[in-house]
């Protein structure tokens, strides 16, 4: 199966797919981590290129609800161009789900995709695939199955000092990142979903 994983510069679902036996591709502005099949280039340029599959991971900086706060009219002066950047967010997300490939799945938090959109064929979770961590995921399928937990394992869940609210690991140790780094880890796909992927899609 010809696989083109887009907007990935990590390579784990590429590579997860290229253990499975398939021809799989990245595709991303920034250049690969890991030596193998990578496009450095705008993904939009690539989508007629015959492939099977897309497992697509948008940038989701404008989509997510976690930003909507930056929408409110005190940080207009500070985010004077972010209503333009949602918009154009949004495009680069209907590009990805109407191309002509047969079969996708797009991955983002969650985030107004499911009202300017569709709601996701399901939202899952990194403890669903034997990976401790607490991340709310929304899939939206195209000619794929649901994505099926292989091993159900108990989040880590940080208490707060203060004891006022908890937090997600993966999130409590990316925190102090510089926001580049920062940006690229919280962007990673955990190994056990993207095995998972390999292993039912694949």
């Amino acid at each position: 199966m010809k696989v083109l994983i887009a907007c990935e510069f990590s390579g784990i679902v590429r590579d997860a797919f290229i253990k499975k036996g398939h021809k799989a591709t990245s595709c991303d502005l920034l250049p690969t981590e890991k030596t193998g099949p990578h496009i450095q280039d705008d993904v939009l340029n690539h989508l007629n290129d015959d492939w099977d599959l897309m497992i697509a991971h948008p940038p989701c900086t404008y989509l997510t609800v976690t930003g909507n706060k930056w929408f409110k009219p005190e940080f207009e002066n500070r985010f004077p161009h972010r209503r333009e950047q949602r918009l154009d967010a949004i495009d680069f997300f209907m590009k990805l789900i109407n191309s002509s490939i047969e079969k996708i799945a797009i991955e983002n938090p969650i985030g107004i995709m499911s009202t300017k959109y569709r709601k996701p064929n399901q939202i899952i979770q990194p403890y669903y695939f034997g990976i401790p961590e607490r991340k709310s995921t929304c899939l939206w399928l195209k000619n794929l199955p649901i994505l099926k937990p292989t091993k159900i394992v108990e989040p880590i869940i940080i208490k707060y000092k203060n004891g006022n609210g908890t937090d997600d690991k993966w999130h409590v140790d990316t925190m102090r990142l510089p926001p580049i780094e920062r940006m690229k880890e919280r962007s990673r796909t955990f190994q056990g979903i993207a095995d998972a992927m390999a292993e039912q899609w694949g």
